[in-house]
């Protein structure tokens, strides 16, 4: 038996041969894989995603470690794509992929070539860079899915699925809306969005040399559980 057949032995037994091809063919570009983006790579490769892109301009850092798939006390000031890279492949070393470490930003994204892609995930921090990238990608024929805000949230049980401007109750939405129709720029189509409704508040004063706010590894791994979810459902049922 080929490896690639053992490794998605389990997986064909529930999805099916034709489905596990259709996966196979599906070409799949991640914006951050910081604590959201890392866990939806490595679900997509561990699910049969042969052909993965991977964007983010980070280094691993020490705060990372807390939730972030690739971060360990021995990746600390790797680049993130390539240290997430490397771990991918030692799941599945015949998957394509290809690692930039870049930011997308108006300035850069013409680089990234949209079109070609079959699915584009959203998982950036940066407001600006996020609602520029919404704007872009609902333009493509690509199936696009965004990551909404994970940090202030511990209860996994508030995290759910919505079409963008149906999303309540998060402030990252909100700020992306407000947006939208500030430019009088909006989205030429729906898209889905992982998001929770909780909103908890930092229990210590936040440190100005790092600015995150509180976060937790099973609610950033499971909104990255989420969007891989919803590729591979869309690729199975196409």
């Amino acid at each position: 038996m080929a490896l690639d057949e053992a490794i998605f032995r389990r997986s064909e037994l529930l999805l099916g041969e034709e489905a596990m091809s259709r996966i196979a063919e599906k070409r799949v570009i991640i914006f951050g894989v910081g604590g959201v983006g890392s866990w939806c790579a490595e679900s997509l490769i561990r699910s049969g995603i042969m052909k993965l892109t991977i964007v983010d301009s980070d280094r691993v850092c020490i705060t990372n470690i807390n939730r972030q798939l690739m971060a360990t006390t021995k990746t600390v000031g790797q680049v993130k794509v390539d240290a997430l890279k490397e771990r991918l492949l030692t799941i599945n070393p015949s998957a394509e992929i290809t690692a930039l470490q870049q930011i997308f930003t108006a300035e850069s994204a013409y680089k990234f070539c949209l079109e070609e892609y079959d699915y584009i995930i959203d998982a950036i921090d940066s407001l600006k860079d996020k609602a520029l990238l919404i704007l872009m990608a609902c333009q493509t024929k690509a199936k696009f899915f965004s990551s909404m805000g994970a940090a202030l949230k511990l209860d996994p049980t508030k995290i759910q699925v919505a079409e963008f401007w149906k999303v309540k109750g998060d402030p990252l939405a909100r700020a992306l809306r407000n947006r939208f129709k500030r430019d009088k720029q909006f989205p030429k189509r729906k898209f889905l969005c992982v998001f929770s409704d909780e909103l908890l508040e930092n229990k210590k004063p936040i440190d100005p040399d790092d600015k995150g706010n509180g976060t937790i590894a099973h609610i950033t791994a499971i909104f990255g559980f989420m969007l891989a979810g919803l590729v591979v459902q869309d690729a199975v049922n196409a």
